[in-house]
């Protein structure tokens, strides 16, 4: 039996990297996504490719209106929305806290947490009148520990708080039957956790217990369950993919 069978989900930062792996394996287990980005080529092309119960739609996540608009139309299409992943998010310039610019740092901040804020607040009535739902924060492990050299402290600060606001919606939402998780991947094989992985040169492998970066879709098996009611009393907790890196 396929395990989203009867989903609604809408998956941000859905054009390349983990969002693809996300949309591809839920369409698989029975879902139907709304998949947004603002790579409109490569979203569409994605959409397309995956058929009917794939939905995309052109997404800045740090705007409001956007937001508002994706979950009308995606409920216009699909009906009320059950799962929320927020995917979308970006590393930001590196530089040391003296020499980050306000403007760059409240740019990382916009993506990487208050389009889950936004995103959140956006897609709860859905789920509230829906009865059921789930929300996946994708954080990192740099919302866990900030000793990895990743690349400011925007970056850091901005996964640490995506962390808390899952806590605090979890918690208000219980009661409701929406569940709240976050995840946290270590060095994962796409663009953006590849340029990472470069900033850190030689070092970047001897970081990792299991000694090689994870695949997406080692991600994605993640997100599936907590996404899927096999995860129906896991709520407010954070789950770390990292091959064994904080574990040192």
């Amino acid at each position: 039996m396929s395990r989203l069978q009867g989903k609604v989900a809408l998956v941000t930062g859905a054009a390349q990297g983990m969002g693809e792996s996300h949309v591809q394996r839920f369409i698989a287990e029975g879902a139907k996504v709304i998949l947004t980005d603002l790579n409109q080529d490569g979203g569409s092309a994605l959409a397309a490719k995956l058929g009917k119960n794939a939905l995309f739609l052109h997404h800045d996540v740090t705007r409001a209106e956007d937001w508002t608009t994706v979950i009308q139309k995606g409920e216009a299409e699909f009906g009320p929305i059950t799962i929320l992943v927020n995917n979308a998010g970006v590393l930001g310039p590196v530089a040391k806290t003296i020499d980050i610019s306000e403007a760059d740092y409240l740019k990382v901040c916009a993506i990487n947490q208050t389009s889950v804020f936004l995103g959140m607040k956006a897609v709860l009535p859905s789920m509230v009148k829906a009865g059921i739902g789930s929300i996946v924060n994708i954080s990192s492990i740099a919302g866990i520990a900030a000793n990895y050299g990743f690349p400011n402290l925007a970056y850091v600060g901005s996964k640490f708080a995506v962390r808390g606001m899952t806590k605090a919606t979890a918690i208000e939402y219980a009661s409701k039957n929406i569940r709240v998780n976050s995840v946290h991947p270590g060095f994962i094989q796409t663009p953006m956790m590849v340029a990472a992985t470069d900033e850190k040169g030689g070092d970047a492998l001897s970081l990792i217990p299991q000694g090689r970066i994870a695949e997406p879709g080692e991600v994605t098996n993640l997100v599936l369950f907590l996404a899927s009611d096999e995860a129906s009393f896991i709520t407010g907790t954070e789950h770390i993919v990292d091959g064994g890196m904080l574990a040192q």
